[in-house]
């Protein structure tokens, strides 16, 4: 699947300020990377993000957001917010934030 460029760009303009970002393509989208752990990535015209393990049912109860799958076994952890929920700048920061926050709880790879 290919991943929306547009998102992308937006993702990577939130992302400025972090010395320590890679990118990858993963998942047949785009992954975001601080210090080698994977906070947010692009599936299609949807934001993977990173929530964790205790905040994963939390997550999935919240509109707009779905499981995220691979290989179709879900991720658990991992969730897919909705191109409604992130088409607003704010929607996308508050969303790509959350990625951010617990992979920077992460030892670096």
């Amino acid at each position: 699947m290919a991943f929306n460029e547009i998102l992308a760009e937006r993702v990577r303009d939130l992302f400025v300020d972090q010395p320590d970002l890679t990118e990858q393509k993963m998942f047949g989208g785009l992954a975001f990377l601080l210090s080698g752990n994977m906070a947010d990535g692009i599936s299609g015209n949807s934001l993977m993000v990173r929530v964790g393990a205790d905040n994963y049912e939390a997550a999935l109860a919240e509109p707009g957001v779905d499981v995220f799958e691979k290989t179709g076994n879900p991720m658990r952890g991992w969730v897919l917010a909705s191109p409604e929920i992130i088409g607003s700048d704010d929607g996308l920061a508050a969303w790509v934030d959350r990625g951010a926050t617990i992979a920077k709880t992460l030892p670096p790879k």
